[in-house]
């Protein structure tokens, strides 16, 4: 893949979940904008495989392993980018929490408990060690993943729909909070995007792809080539003026609330 202008030459990225499908393309689609990118991730060869595929094609990409939820982790993540790439002006957070169906009464604390961990305190923890390194760098921008669910919600996904709603909020005050720095911060609120995680209430991928499809108003699933753009775009200058917003990225899901019949029209 190549671009005719590299949006993020001289960027510093840490991407966190940047071992899974969706956190593996946003660092490709930086460093092929430009970007010199740090794949932080759970699975430490995940993060290593993504970083591979980088500097196989001439990027320049280090993999750290990270304990999600851990605070020493998340500090130790920002300053080893730091001293390997000499700064850090990028921030993504894509880590999330596969949590079982469950309502408030039958949801174990445990599982509640791992989702507000991994999809909103960590979030936290990664900006609050961050955002010193990006005032010193002139500013930067943080990138956090939420999703449709955070705008429209699901009879029992409690614990997701609520812990990225509140990520969206989240990114709203740090917008606020360091706009004087010269940090933007925005959300990106995926549809459902074709991945073997997200596939496995369907069956699997063929199956996700034709049951999910018709929800979305464009009648597909989306590809993480989708959300790695959108990523790429708010973390860009083209996104200069930017921020406290939150990027739907779903193929018209939130808008429609419908179906796509065997015809191809929308119906609701």
């Amino acid at each position: 893949m190549t671009f005719s202008a590299l949006r993020m030459s001289g960027r510093i990225a840490l991407i966190t979940g940047g071992g899974g499908e969706i956190g593996s393309a946003i660092a490709r689609r930086f460093s092929a904008e430009g970007a010199r990118v740090a794949v932080a991730d759970l699975d430490l060869a995940k993060a290593e495989k993504a970083a591979a595929d980088i500097t196989a094609v001439g990027g320049q990409a280090l993999a750290l392993q990270v304990d999600v939820g851990d605070a020493a982790s998340a500090q130790m993540a920002v300053e080893r980018t730091v001293e390997i790439f000499g700064g850090l002006t990028t921030l993504v957070n894509t880590a999330a929490a596969v949590t079982p169906d469950g309502t408030a009464e039958t949801l174990p604390l445990e599982e509640w408990e791992k989702a507000l961990r991994i999809n909103y305190t960590w979030a936290f923890l990664m900006c609050k060690y961050a955002t010193p390194h990006m005032r010193a760098a002139g500013g930067g921008a943080i990138v956090n993943i939420a999703s449709q669910l955070g705008h429209l919600h699901v009879a029992g996904r409690a614990a997701y729909c609520s812990t990225k709603a509140a990520l969206i909020a989240f990114t709203q005050v740090l917008a606020m909070d360091f706009a004087r720095d010269g940090v933007r911060a925005n959300s990106i609120s995926p549809g459902f995007i074709l991945t073997e995680r997200s596939s496995r209430r369907s069956g699997g991928k063929e199956n996700a792809r034709r049951l999910q499809g018709p929800l979305h108003l464009l009648n597909r699933p989306g590809d993480v080539e989708d959300i790695a753009a959108g990523a790429a775009y708010l973390a860009s200058n083209d996104a200069a003026f930017v921020t406290g917003t939150d990027l739907l990225i779903d193929g018209g899901y939130v808008t429609f609330k419908g179906v796509i019949g065997a015809d191809g029209r929308p119906t609701m």
